[in-house]
């Protein structure tokens, strides 16, 4: 089959959960026979060039990139709130360029599938309809005006209106979008569900992201008695989760282990935050080359996480690399892992601390928990089968 999909970032890197999840897919529908063509804006945040994306890819896979600066300020979210009815993450993404260029493909090819990766792709309907027949996929990476729903929460309160408003916003353009496609295709079965309760009525397909399991490296227990943390640092769900542990939890951490060390991998971290960050017990690595080597170069992986929807890709990682994680309910959300099993679960900060001690005080706990969590991935997460 012939499939596009369209994208609002470019795929590659596969930094965080968005194009992780993208690239997965895309690769395992190349790698199954079927000709597939990308049209990604370039954003500003998520700039790439063409050389940057490795020959295989390349050579399997047809990438237009559209120039798309889909700048964040100050002023740009201040006019779209006095002026717009659209939440600002949408508007930034309308645009003329890149429909043009959707418009020339749709006229010079025939698409049997254009799948949207995402909610902010869908104003692009309109413009498939007239052009084509093709079925047109949407894929749900989350429930997006549940993230700033359960943001407004953990907010302090001269931010709580901003968010507030830009939360119903987004809730009512999510709402707007169900049934324009044919397919629905959320990344979790709790998606999928909250999005029948929204009132979709199309058939629908829960497809989780998973890993290639071939490229897993082999379980070692020999690592770093530390805690590690990686994740993008410009997400403010990622930053609101680090800081309550670290001012809730880690304490009592040291207390017991006063020469631990938590090590935190991310990109795009504000200069703001990176000061919280400073701690005698903590080292900021800044964004790292290599994913894999830093989950295997370390101990305990922490997921706090207060806020966001959807599924966290790095929980799947590091279950991978057969690593013991703590996280939240919220973190662990569309992953069907056991508690106390595979993973350890808490939503309470003191159960989190003591989840994190029992841990440290037992290699042989942190052993077979990695063993079962990377069965249990390479069991029910592996792409080709997904």
């Amino acid at each position: 089959m012939k499939i596009l999909f369209l994208t609002n970032k470019p795929p590659f890197p596969p930094k965080d959960g968005g194009s992780i999840a993208t690239m997965a897919m895309i690769r395992s529908f190349a790698e199954s026979g079927n000709e597939i063509t990308v049209l990604a804006m370039n954003t500003r945040k998520h700039h790439v060039t063409p050389f940057e994306i490795p020959g295989d890819i390349q050579r399997n896979i047809i990438i237009h990139l559209v120039e798309v600066p889909a700048p964040i300020t100050v002023y740009g979210a201040l006019l779209n709130f006095l002026f717009s009815r659209l939440p600002y993450n949408a508007e930034r993404f309308i645009n003329t360029r890149y429909q043009k260029k959707l418009e020339l493909l749709l006229s010079a090819n025939s698409y049997d599938i254009i799948q949207l990766e995402g909610l902010y792709l869908v104003p692009y309907i309109q413009v498939i309809r007239k052009l084509c027949k093709s079925v047109i996929v949407y894929r749900s990476h989350n429930i997006e005006h549940e993230i700033w729903e359960r943001t407004v929460k953990n907010s302090k309160w001269y931010k709580k209106d901003y968010l507030k408003n830009l939360a119903k916003r987004i809730e009512k353009f999510e709402k707007d979008a169900i049934n324009q496609y044919d397919l629905l295709v959320p990344i979790t079965k709790y998606d999928e569900l909250k999005l029948v309760a929204m009132g979709n009525s199309k058939p629908s397909l829960a497809i989780p992201t998973g890993i290639d399991t071939l490229n897993l490296k082999p379980f070692n227990p020999g690592f770093n008695m530390n805690l590690f943390y990686i994740g993008a640092l410009d997400w403010i769900p990622n930053q609101e989760g680090l800081r309550w542990f670290i001012v809730n939890s880690f304490p009592q951490v040291i207390a017991k282990f006063p020469d631990i060390e938590l090590k935190i991998a991310g990109r795009n971290a504000p200069l703001w935050f990176i000061k919280e960050l400073s701690h005698p017990n903590i080292t900021f690595l800044g964004e790292i080359e290599d994913a894999s080597e830093f989950y295997s170069q370390n101990g305990i992986m922490i997921v706090p996480l207060l806020s966001g929807s959807g599924m966290r890709i790095k929980i799947v990682e590091g279950m991978s690399y057969s690593k013991s994680i703590v996280t939240t309910k919220v973190g662990c959300e569309g992953i069907d892992a056991e508690n106390g099993k595979h993973i350890f679960i808490t939503d309470d900060p003191g159960e989190f601390s003591k989840y994190i001690i029992t841990l440290l005080n037992d290699r042989n706990l942190i052993a077979s928990t990695g063993e079962r969590a990377s069965a249990f991935i390479q069991q029910h997460y592996d792409n080709k089968e997904l």
